[in-house]
């Protein structure tokens, strides 16, 4: 039976649900700002899909995660605008039906994709399972950035595929929703806008400046990506753009024509840097921490302040239909693409992540998340939202009277209901039973992790071996020895390094987890100044994200002619596999000194000796991984020596 009559308007987005149905006329002088704002719900389904992409396709859209980063823009706008106008209309803020309405708009969903995620993360079991505690308790209580850093969890780390990870962005957005009323209580006793605006402009500063300072350039960026402190500067601006939108709103319809032609075309091109920067800006490059991201806050501003004016085109262009109907989605969209992504990957293990094995996970995870998030939205986030908790339950589970003779409408139940809410019950028990089941089956770490904490302990790098009294070139051996072998990798090479170390006793492995090839350069630096650099670079880094010519470049200039080097190329289920191996074969291809350990092609075919990820080698998979090397070294060993000009007749005849 449909739900009681509801204001229509109530209906076309969430400024609506904040606004009393009964409003005072506003005068010609200083009309009031718009119930809900143009072209909002067309950025939210632009940031969502740009995230969607980055995550359901590998490698497509290296910058799709500043989708997250105009989320926070939208809502530090949103929510500050629409706490201003209730203080300018009633002279105060009621703190109590604000939380009220946030907890009515986001935990319901988040409740369902915790119980239902759990429950089928239960019957999947594996890698699945590892932390899940953890995250369910960050979930619950809007956490799961500072649990996640406390617990050491990287973000780009591949080794831990975690179920909830995506609920980083939520813990920022619901931590600001918690404290900025109360700031913006105080920053309203303040009458000039000019002086809110520049007090929330030094907070975006330091929150910009704290990002870039505690990022290490090539290091993990987990901590400065996933602080309050260091990622809210985005939720500044918005503040700062709804402050200055209070302020312009009743003149724009008097502006000179081409400023209301201006702002709307410089708002379109922002969105097209938008779109720009989600193609060119990877996540592991330095300038995103140091700058890019607060470039793309500030562009989303100029986005969302070209649309919401009065009249804007943009406005009109980004609230087509198709781009609202995926902006009033975008939370239960954003809720489920991750988990689907991972529960997909476990439930099909067998699936090949490389090829087109990773777009028909994606595709799967893609059409679970669209049946999902419009479920959600249909049944239970829109329901809750405008009519409450108690009010939605009621309906739920009892049918309204419709006795022509009853003096007024009652509800009664009726064998239908009592059944179908007897079964949701049921469900929600089951759930919540499977949900702690899944938590208390913890394994701890996942197959991946325990393969590389293996390779841990053999990889610290041993102490130098004296140099035999013996010259190495007069000793028997078609290849070099361990002891003449420095290797500098990543966590596959970590879970490989106990068969390294059995094939080339003495081997010196630095290898950590998640590390890029732009950090070796200064890895051979240092080792070369303190004399610890050995004749053979083995070199098994590209795994994490792409590499640039100009790196491999500057690797042989410190290597110098009178050093081989080995290069490993990648196997891994991401976008930029193809051209860092394309790399790699060039660069061994350009140098004599320099050969191609050929991994992919080795382990092409016999995936089943990888972990779930298919990344990270298991005991058999090592023991090929050193073959690959041996292999290599064994070529560049049987390379014959090079010629003198003398040797070719060419050197002058001494007088």
């Amino acid at each position: 039976m449909p739900l009681p009559a509801i204001d229509p308007r109530r209906r076309a987005g969430e400024a609506w649900t904040e606004m009393p149905q009964k409003t005072q006329p506003a005068t010609k002088s200083r009309p009031s700002p718009p119930a809900r704002f143009a072209g909002l719900d067309g950025l939210r389904a632009i940031a969502v899909t740009t995230v969607i992409l980055f995550h359901l396709t590998p490698g497509a859209l290296p910058g799709g995660y500043l989708g997250v980063d105009i989320f926070f823009v939208i809502s530090g706008f949103l929510i500050t605008a629409l706490l201003i106008r209730e203080h300018d209309k009633n002279g105060r803020i009621r703190l109590a039906d604000f939380w009220r309405r946030r907890a009515r708009r986001l935990l319901p969903a988040l409740v369902v994709l915790v119980l239902a995620c759990c429950s089928l993360a239960l019957v999947a079991g594996g890698n699945v399972l590892v932390g899940l505690g953890r995250q369910v308790l960050g979930a619950a209580t809007f956490s799961s950035n500072w649990l996640s850093i406390a617990s050491g969890s990287s973000y780009f780390t591949e080794a831990n595929p975690e179920l909830f990870r995506n609920l980083w962005s939520l813990a920022v957005e619901e931590q600001f929703y918690l404290v900025w009323p109360l700031a913006l209580l105080a920053l309203l006793l303040v009458r000039s806008t000019a002086i809110r605006c520049a007090v929330l402009g030094v907070l975006a500063a330091v929150s910009i400046a704290a990002m870039w300072f505690l990022y290490s350039p090539g290091g993990d960026a987990t901590r400065v990506y996933y602080g309050t402190d260091t990622h809210s500067f985005g939720l500044a601006i918005g503040a700062i753009l709804a402050f200055a939108n209070a302020r312009w709103w009743p003149w724009p319809l008097a502006w000179p024509r081409w400023s209301r032609i201006a702002l709307p075309t410089v708002g379109a091109i922002a969105v097209a840097g938008l779109l720009v920067a989600s193609v060119i800006l990877p996540a592991d490059a330095d300038v995103t921490y140091q700058g890019g991201l607060a470039v793309v806050a500030l562009l989303t501003a100029v986005a969302i302040g070209g649309a919401t004016m009065p009249a804007s085109a943009l406005g009109r262009v980004l609230d087509v239909a198709p781009l609202r109907w995926v902006g009033e989605r975008s939370y239960g969209l954003y809720l489920w693409h991750w988990p689907a992504f991972v529960l997909a990957a476990a439930f099909l293990p067998s699936l090949s992540l490389d090829g087109g094995g990773g777009w028909i996970l994606g595709g799967i995870a893609l059409i679970a998340t669209l049946l999902a998030a419009t479920l959600s939205y249909r049944y239970i986030e829109q329901p809750i939202r405008r009519n409450g908790f108690r009010h939605t339950l009621r309906h739920w589970f009892w049918s309204r009277r419709r006795e022509a003779r009853a003096p007024a409408p009652g509800w009664r139940a009726t064998v239908t209901r009592v059944v179908a809410s007897a079964l949701a019950a049921c469900l929600v028990l089951l759930a919540g039973a499977a949900s702690v089941m899944a938590i208390t089956l913890d394994p701890g770490e996942t197959d991946a992790e325990t393969i590389i904490d293996a390779g841990s302990a053999i990889a610290s790098p041993p102490a130098p071996i004296p140099t035999p009294a013996t010259p190495i070139e007069s000793a028997p051996v078609a290849i070099p020895a361990g002891d003449q072998i420095t290797a500098i990798g990543d966590s596959v090479m970590l879970a490989s390094a106990p068969e390294l170390a059995q094939a080339f006793p003495g081997i010196s492995i630095n290898a950590v987890v998640s590390r890029q090839l732009v950090q070796a350069p200064a890895i051979l630096s240092s080792l070369k100044k303190k004399g610890k650099l050995r004749p053979t670079i083995l070199l098994g880094l590209g795994t994490n994200g792409p590499i640039e010519p100009k790196v491999l470049d500057q690797i042989r200039m410190l290597a110098g002619t009178d050093h081989h080097i080995v290069v490993v190329n990648v196997q891994a289920p991401r976008g930029w596999t193809p051209g860092v191996n394309a790399a790699l074969a060039a660069f061994a291809l350009r140098y004599r000194n320099v050969e191609l350990a050929n991994w992919h092609n080795a382990i092409a075919g016999k995936l089943s000796l990888l972990a779930r990820d298919q990344i990270h080698p298991g005991p058999s998979g090592g023991a090929l991984y050193a073959k690959t090397v041996k292999d290599a070294l064994q070529r560049l060993a049987e390379l014959p020596p090079l010629l003198s000009a003398n040797d070719y007749g060419l050197a002058p005849r001494p007088s």
